[in-house]
């Protein structure tokens, strides 16, 4: 299994630098907030408008097989910050106050070890994650309480133009720079006695965009009638007026790293910068967000290395975001010690070269909120998908900013309950294993669990499950033996 192969030897075999050109590249990491891969022009989308992707994607690599490995904000984000899932890194679920979920002191992240290897850091718009120490950046260019509309996250463009100050510095040490937009996650509405609420009901979520705008933007306005419906959701007016919310949100945040790109450009940095763009989980929707399921793990992930020579590649390699940190790394020649992550560097594959051995990934959710405890477990080859609910006789806990939704309340209504395809029945109340033939039923209805011709796969694939929970130090690997 390819979590548990030595770093060192994987670092060996999938290393070589694209050119001469790589040897210590600026690294700029772009991460939105519940952007779906459904949700780009570039994946097949001929409605939403995010050129400035689409062209990134042209002039580098689209991974078509990448995956996060749990569908929740601050867990996402400390996993693709270190290297390890969150069940050992300790991001059981959001960071908020109110929640309070933090890696372990001892956690060595990735602007940490880039810092030690000589890069200047720096970071800006969302963050999202603690304790600060563990994730501690050099510069700070805007901090600020995560999907709070008073904070620079919802202004792709200004964060731009803040960015220029680590771009354009003269400091001979390449940079780092983490460019996190709250874009486009849901918003919160404010009540008139100015506590935050998610109910917006009969009215979509705004997804942060408003009447006033933001500075150097041009709104993307997008009609509901011509939005497409995806098909693990219900197809009503409610739905259709909120996903035309969330594109005008996504045209936004693209015309932010647009103007970011052209920054690098401008001062000569382009050519000697790694662009990695990818979002935490996928969108903010019921059957996506906080679910292993694939809506919500299958994500976009776009990479423009320095010396490529395929513009333009697509990449079908399996990938995950506990491989990121190692691969940020090994481009930064300061790969991670054997053992120190789960992950494995996909440098190699940066330029559409064939990665043979990357066939299926794992995923771990426990928490979102700290009231939504619903751990599960899952394995994704490229046929299958076993589902692990480690508490499957809990009903299933959905996020607050989705179980207010329109879009959650109009698939309620009488004579629907339905989820896209899926009987809300069974989404809420699910068994201890799901089993799904990808090939057959990619919308992961038909559970194969007890289908008496799939028990040696089932068997084959909870043994991987098991596998993967003791080789990440998982916690919940006990409840094997000890519930």
């Amino acid at each position: 299994m390819r979590f548990v192969f030595p770093a060192l030897i994987l670092f060996a075999l999938g290393s070589a630098p694209l050119s001469a050109a790589v040897a210590r590249p600026n690294i700029l990491l772009i991460v939105s907030d519940d952007h779906g891969r459904e949700a780009l022009g570039c994946y097949g989308n001929a409605v939403v408008k995010t050129p400035a992707l689409d062209a990134l994607a042209a002039d580098g690599t689209r991974f078509n097989e990448a995956f996060c490995t749990t569908a929740s904000c601050s867990p996402s984000r400390s996993v693709l910050l270190t290297g390890q899932h969150n069940h050992r890194n300790g991001m059981y679920g959001l960071q908020h106050d109110d929640h309070h979920f933090q890696s372990y002191a001892h956690v060595k992240s990735l602007p940490v070890r880039l810092a030690a290897a000589g890069y200047r850091t720096a970071r800006i718009g969302k963050f999202h994650v603690a304790p600060e120490a563990v994730y501690a950046f050099e510069t700070v260019l805007s901090a600020g309480a995560a999907n709070d509309p008073a904070t620079i996250g919802r202004s792709p463009v200004e964060m731009a133009e803040q960015s220029r100050r680590v771009i354009e510095a003269d400091d001979a040490r390449p940079f780092f720079l983490y460019f996190a937009t709250d874009d486009p996650h849901r918003a919160n509405a404010v009540l008139p006695d100015g506590r935050p609420t998610f109910d917006t009901w009969p009215q979509p979520n705004s997804f942060g965009n408003r009447v006033a705008g933001y500075p150097g933007i041009t709104p993307v306005v997008f009609r509901p009638e011509e939005v497409p419906v995806p098909s693990w959701l219900s197809d009503t007016p409610a739905t259709r007026a909120e996903i035309a919310e969330y594109y005008q949100a996504i045209a936004r945040l693209d015309q932010g790293i647009g103007r970011l790109i052209a920054i690098l450009k401008a001062a000569g940095k382009y050519e000697s910068t790694l662009i990695v763009y990818l979002s935490d989980n996928g969108a903010a929707f019921p059957g996506a967000k906080t679910t292993l399921y694939d809506p919500g793990i299958r994500l976009p992930l776009i990479v423009r290395a320095p010396g490529r020579t395929q513009p333009g590649a697509v990449q079908d390699a399996m990938v995950t975001w506990a491989d990121l940190t190692p691969t940020l790394l090994d481009a930064a020649g300061a790969p991670p010690a054997a053992g120190e992550c789960d992950g494995r560097s996909f440098r190699a594959g940066f330029d559409g070269r064939e990665l043979r051995g990357w066939n299926e990934i794992y995923a771990s959710h426990t928490l979102h909120e700290v009231t939504m405890y619903y751990p599960m477990r899952a394995v994704r080859t490229r046929t299958h998908k076993l589902i692990v609910n480690l508490a499957h006789d809990l009903t299933y806990p959905s996020a607050l900013d989705l179980i207010k939704s329109p879009t959650w309340i109009s698939a309620n209504e009488a004579g629907r309950a339905r989820l896209g395809r899926r009987p809300i029945e069974r989404f809420l109340h699910r068994p201890k294993l799901e089993l799904y033939d990808l090939t057959r039923d990619p919308a992961e209805v038909e559970n194969l669990a007890d289908d008496p011709a799939q028990q040696a796969l089932k068997a084959e694939l909870l043994a991987k499950v098991k596998a993967f929970q003791i080789a990440t130090k998982d916690p919940w690997a006990r409840k094997w033996n000890h519930e």
